[in-house]
This record gives C-alpha cells, sequence and structure tokens, in this order.
C-alpha cells in the first residue's frame, strides 16, 4: 500500500491518480491529510511505500508530514 500524505495541495489528487496508474506498483493508494493522521497511525498502516505531497507554506502548518519524515 502506497500512503499519501495531503498537504492541502491543489495537485494532490493529479499525482494520486499517477500512482494509481503505475502497473509495476500494483499498490492501494490511500490518501490520507497531513492534520488527520498520527505517526502511530501510519505505522499501524504499515504502507510499503510514503509520499508527502507538497506544502503547505511552513512546518508549522505541516501536519505531521515533518513527523513522519522523521
Amino acid at each position: 500500500m502506497l500512503l499519501f500524505i495531503d498537504s492541502y495541495d491543489s495537485f494532490t489528487y493529479n499525482i494520486v491518480q499517477y500512482f494509481a496508474e503505475l502497473g509495476e506498483l500494483g499498490q492501494e493508494v490511500l490518501v490520507r491529510r497531513n492534520d488527520d493522521i498520527s505517526v502511530s497511525e501510519i505505522e499501524a498502516l504499515h504502507p510499503q511505500y510514503l509520499v508527502i505531497a507538497p506544502g503547505p507554506c511552513s512546518p508549522k502548518e505541516a501536519g505531521i508530514s515533518v513527523a513522519a519524515m522523521q
């Protein structure tokens, strides 16, 4: 499964659609907002891939994105 962390970027679903169409990945794509998931929830999902979308303005608006990268 590919977990895509959405940072309220307008291109999120364009990118998600592209990942879903990549036949060689053969992965389910799950989208969660950067302020609607915790690190423990990410760990429990055991994603094979983690993609963090571009945005937002500064790290204080990044929700879980910074912690997920660490």
